[in-house]
């Protein structure tokens, strides 16, 4: 696959930043974060796409008025956007193949990263754009449209927020989407020194991207497994998430794999993602933009890493308990400081440190199935798939939507000598498509 970008300009935002807005101040949360972009790319057939003129361009222009500061440019030194309105990056490009020859098992995962506008990295320089899309025409007549926006400021469901209020600017949509940017005052910054990043500027080649589906009939394979048990220990008659049953799957395998590669069990610590918006005292709201999740901590034993390895319905088990304290912690976050501080900053820097503790494997499971990207629609029709793409993140799972609604695309990234070893999991092989 090749594609070639024949344009490539600045889109400024439709009214200017006024004076009293022109610094924005990230927030705690978003200081911790790693130098990279969120993405993704949506894919529309060509049947729903009209001729060779998409008209995207003036809605963006509309929609960077409202969100301001992902049309500046970050000061990494001063922990600050200048919301300067140079402008997000948009590129048009031209694929030399079929929408249909990239999509499904077809997929590969380092051939989709040249539909991004930006490379993943390039994030947190005086240059980088806060915010780069890129539109990828195939012959076919397929486009695929690529976004990526700045981690600094934007998480996945920000980048979700701003996807529906860009569709609904290029549809009139009904339904109008008033941003708020206020996560400075959640979580005020502390100015902290740079953290040692798991990201380089150059991205990591060791670490590769493979994508596992479940479909509705695994999942019910999956929830029968637990069946009865789960029913009696985690007291509640409703069954077991998707998210939760599939994470359980991969934890399992990872951790099975990890023993493979070294020989022995070693000590894990399990870090699932939990979105903060509506769940704190106050709450923040739906619609805030920036930075705004935690990680709850499951942390296991070399000797129950290898017990949990095998035990489906106890690991699973121990997930939603951390789930559920993890969503009780989120309550205490704003009202009790020394707490919050606790949960935010110092389970980071242990996370961090444990990372590169080789006693240690860190496992970072997080859910982008709920951001509704199935449903933008830019006055063509709605997706028939999104997509990650290739990123520099180690022992990561990343839970996607299938279109349907009932099935659950994993994005799985490993070091290579860890993924020989993990995607040839007897469990995972019987269950899943590639």
């Amino acid at each position: 696959m090749k594609v070639n970008v024949i344009s490539r300009k600045l889109i400024k935002p439709y009214c200017n930043s006024t004076s009293h807005l022109s610094i924005y101040k990230i927030s705690l949360l978003e200081e911790l974060n790693s130098p990279v972009n969120v993405f993704r790319i949506l894919y529309y057939p060509s049947d729903a796409v009209p001729g060779k003129i998409i008209r995207l361009e003036e809605p963006l222009a509309q929609v960077l008025s409202i969100f301001y500061p992902i049309a500046g440019r970050y000061n990494k030194e001063k922990h600050q956007i200048y919301c300067n309105d140079d402008g997000a990056e948009y590129a048009e490009a031209e694929v030399d193949c079929r929408l249909e020859q990239i999509m499904g098992a077809r997929a590969k995962s380092e051939q989709l990263n040249h539909l991004l506008p930006v490379d993943i990295c390039a994030a947190d320089e005086p240059t980088d754009p806060m915010l780069g899309v890129q539109i990828n025409r195939f012959q076919c007549g397929g486009l695929a449209i690529a976004i990526c926006a700045s981690h600094r400021f934007f998480d996945s469901a920000s980048l979700g927020i701003f996807l529906k209020a860009w569709a609904n600017a290029a549809t009139n949509g009904g339904l109008v989407i008033h941003p708020n940017f206020d996560s400075y005052s959640y979580f005020p910054s502390e100015n902290l020194p740079l953290l040692r990043s798991r990201v380089s500027r150059s991205g990591d080649k060791s670490i590769v991207a493979k994508k596992f589906v479940f479909d509705k009939n695994v999942i019910l394979v999956l929830r029968e497994r637990l069946s009865t048990e789960w029913r009696s220990k985690a007291n509640t008659e409703r069954p077991p998430s998707r998210v939760v049953v599939v994470s359980t799957l991969l934890t399992q395998a990872l951790l099975r794999a990890d023993r493979a590669k070294h020989g022995k069990s070693r000590a894990s610590l399990i870090m699932q993602a939990i979105n903060l918006r509506e769940r704190t005292i106050p709450p923040v709201p739906k619609h805030c933009c920036g930075s705004l999740f935690i990680y709850n901590q499951l942390e296991l034993t070399a000797g129950e890493s290898h017990i949990m390895e095998k035990n489906f319905v106890g690991i699973a088990l121990k997930l939603r308990e951390a789930i559920i304290q993890g969503l009780k912690d989120c309550k205490r976050i704003l009202t009790d400081k020394e707490f919050g501080r606790r949960v935010l900053v110092d389970s980071h820097i242990d996370a961090t440190q444990k990372s590169n503790n080789l006693d240690y494997k860190v496992i970072r499971i997080t859910d982008w199935s709920k951001f509704g990207e199935y449903e933008v629609d830019f006055g063509f029709g709605k997706p028939v798939w999104v997509s990650l793409a290739d990123a520099p993140l180690k022992d990561l799972f990343v839970m996607m939507n299938t279109k349907d609604n009932d099935g659950i695309e994993a994005w799985v990234y490993l070091d290579e000598s860890d993924m020989s070893f993990f995607e040839h999991d007897e469990d995972l092989r019987i269950l899943t498509t590639q």
